[in-house]
């Protein structure tokens, strides 16, 4: 009977005996006008997910004190941290907190990576990528700096280049750099090791006759990056994340224009195959990124609620 009960109240969790042993996958959301904050959905198999109710966060900092595109990523201290976007337009930086089990949270900062341009537009979908070679965090993020770059069809407040910080301890930053100016404008970029030395960036070309998903790939995190690929997604397609399962990457993007979530497989980022039939996502799912947590933090997350 004492057998019998245990797997009877793990699958009230939805976690059986076996997944106890291995990580669940986490991916963070928002909710349009972005102002409730951190939504959170898990998934067993990578493919199929499941919303917890409610938010985990609400966002305090930046003028708008609205928290869009949530980026979170496990670093080698097991501590969970996430940057997201506080202004959709204005602001010269984006905030940032950290936790250990997604419940209690630092306090929240705002970090004024552009404070040194005055003419920043925006500060748009920081991403934040663990480099194990450097043991250091790299933060990306699209802005706005008028007359700063070519802008063919593109109006000088949109048009994007990629810049970055680092960090070891989310107290001191390097200066702010140029991270990827691909001769367009690009936004909601994301950093996928696929191996040693070898490094993919999955970008959005924003400009008006694209604003779809490439790619681009490089031998370090912070490139360079060589030139981007043919369009992955179709017209009117934005912020792509990436998980690996079992032996294939998958690549989430919200497909806005048609307004449905769609994913692509692939073990190359070179040849890829349309899985949006085999996905399952919450009603109103807004893209953040995937990370993965233990079933002890994802029991925890539903007791909470």
């Amino acid at each position: 009977m004492k057998k019998i009960f245990i797997i009877v109240t793990l699958s009230l969790f939805a976690i059986s005996y076996s997944q106890k042993k291995k990580d669940l996958y986490l991916f963070t959301s928002f909710r349009e006008p972005a102002t409730e904050g951190l939504y959170l959905a898990y998934s067993e198999d990578g493919y199929n997910w499941k919303g917890l109710e409610g938010s985990f966060l609400k966002p305090e900092i930046g003028a708008s004190k609205i928290m869009r595109d949530p980026s979170i990523t496990i670093g080698a201290d097991g501590i969970y941290h996430m940057v997201w976007t506080t202004d959709w337009k204005g602001g010269n930086g984006f905030g940032y907190a950290s936790s250990k089990d997604l419940i209690h949270w630092s306090e929240q900062q705002y970090i004024p990576v552009m404070k040194n341009e005055p003419e920043v537009v925006n500060v748009w979908a920081p991403e934040i990528f663990y480099d194990d070679v450097k043991k250091e965090y790299i933060i990306i993020w699209a802005s706005t700096i008028p007359f700063r770059f070519e802008k063919g069809v593109e109006d000088e407040k949109n048009n994007h280049r990629m810049y970055y910080v680092t960090t070891k301890d989310f107290k001191t930053f390097s200066d702010t750099k140029l991270y990827y100016d691909p001769g367009f404008s690009v936004i909601d970029c994301v950093i996928v090791k696929k191996g040693k030395k070898d490094y993919v960036l999955v970008l959005k070309d924003n400009t008006r006759p694209m604003r779809n998903i490439k790619v681009a790939f490089g031998k370090s995190p912070l490139g360079p990056f060589e030139k981007s690929s043919e369009p992955l997604t179709e017209y009117l397609s934005e912020g792509p994340t990436v998980v690996k399962v079992g032996k294939n990457w998958l690549l989430y993007y919200d497909n806005y224009g048609s307004k449905n979530y769609k994913a692509l497989s692939t073990t190359d980022f070179v040849h890829f195959e349309d899985v949006s039939s085999k996905i399952s996502l919450p009603e109103g799912h807004k893209h953040g990124t995937i990370t993965t947590i233990s079933a002890d933090v994802l029991k925890g997350l539903i007791e909470k609620k």
